[in-house]
């Protein structure tokens, strides 16, 4: 998060802690603890639907909350439920962001049952769709049918591989336009839950402009006292916090854990417009918008099942981009609905002309970067409902 300029520009005392201590900080800043559930999730669990979930729970998700609760139904069936608490009512109000998540693990899941032979039949909001906010009704129920047809999906063999990039790309190299378009075919899923559109550009003049808007939204974002501060309470710094929480921002690494130590990285900081980690998490985040040499976007309506399958679209995309070698992150920002952020959404709609009930579901970066470490998530058992 924050650069080493940065770093040495804060005084003597942080300097002390990486010299003397930072063989001591890399032994401690491993968090495998809490990355064992990708692990885990290729040994299984004795019955389908746990096997099945224990890949879903990989998912992506808006800043990793990890929102799903689970509860096995019977011998063949098991209910999708949203941890309310989980939710991020300043940066997703209307909860889009935390359904598309929701879709993301409905797809994993969907398609591990499948590696098992089972088809699993999912019904959306089976109670009906809420309203203005997420509630206690079930978000899906899915019934694990034994299929010997059933097609296994030639991306699940990426679920472990997928990553979200958070480094900055490799300049001057755009993911080629025939990569580019094998990763956004792959946004429709076999069974989906409704219709997509997927498209992605290198183009220069509109890969300029879509930098700037997202240099925009994200500076919106950091400056506005709420939305900046959900973010700072949710980030866990060091491996300790990590492990401890194994969801939400996570810092890790050497000089994470020498900056937090010597107090200049921690959530309060964060959290203070004009200190040195506010500026730096500023700097670090509005690099990676400047490396992006190719974006995509993915297009559905906006009915509570349209962003669930947009939430399968956008695991889809993701899975292909790791089968090519290309990194995936969304820029989420500019999509989101609050006040502050009305300008630059309907701009970037006006812009690729697209009106309700349409809406750009996803916009993400793409390019090459070294490969990544798995997220951190909590464990399998931790999600059911019993």
């Amino acid at each position: 998060m924050l650069s080493r300029r940065a770093l040495l520009v804060t005084g003597g005392s942080s300097i002390v802690v990486l010299g003397a201590g930072y063989a001591g900080l890399a032994a401690r800043s491993s968090i495998a603890p809490a990355q064992a559930p990708w692990k885990q999730a290729a040994k299984g669990f004795g019955d389908v639907r746990l096997n099945a979930a224990a890949y879903a729970i990989l998912a992506p998700n808006p800043h990793n909350r990890q929102p799903w609760q689970i509860r096995l139904e019977g011998e063949d069936r098991l209910t999708l439920f949203c941890d309310l608490g989980r939710r991020l009512p300043e940066t997703d109000p209307p909860d889009r962001q935390i359904t598309i998540g929701l879709g993301a693990f409905l797809e994993l899941l969907r398609q591990a049952a499948a590696e098992q032979g089972y088809r699993a039949t999912i019904t959306p909001f089976p109670d009906g769709e809420p309203g203005a906010r997420l509630d206690e009704r079930a978000i899906a129920t899915v019934q694990f049918v034994p299929d010997s047809n059933a097609e296994r999906d030639p991306l699940f063999g990426l679920v472990l591989e997928r990553r979200t990039t958070r480094t900055k790309f490799a300049a001057g190299k755009p993911v080629p336009e025939e990569t580019l378009a094998r990763i956004v075919a792959a946004a429709d899923a076999p069974t989906g839950l409704a219709p997509l559109q997927a498209s992605g550009t290198s183009d220069p003049d509109t890969v300029s402009w879509l930098k700037e808007i997202c240099r925009r939204a994200w500076e919106i974002e950091l400056r506005k006292p709420e939305t900046c501060h959900e973010s700072a309470v949710l980030t866990r710094i060091g491996a300790k916090q990590i492990i401890a929480d194994p969801d939400g921002i996570s810092l890790k690494g050497p000089m994470m854990e020498a900056l937090h130590m010597a107090g200049i990285l921690t959530g309060p900081k964060m959290d203070e417009a004009g200190s040195t980690a506010w500026n730096s998490t500023m700097s670090f985040y509005t690099g990676l918008i400047d490396s992006a040499p190719t974006f995509a976007q993915l297009i559905a309506g906006n009915s509570r099942t349209d962003q669930l399958a947009s939430g399968q679209g956008w695991v889809r995309m993701q899975l292909a981009a790791a089968r090519e070698g290309v990194g995936f992150q969304p820029l989420s920002q500019v999509l989101q609905e609050y006040d502050e952020m009305a300008g630059p959404f309907a701009e970037i709609h006006d812009h690729f002309g697209i009106s309700a009930p349409a809406r750009i579901q996803g916009l993400f970066r793409l390019g090459y970067a070294h490969a990544e470490a798995p997220a951190p998530r909590w464990p399998l058992e931790s999600r059911l409902i019993t």
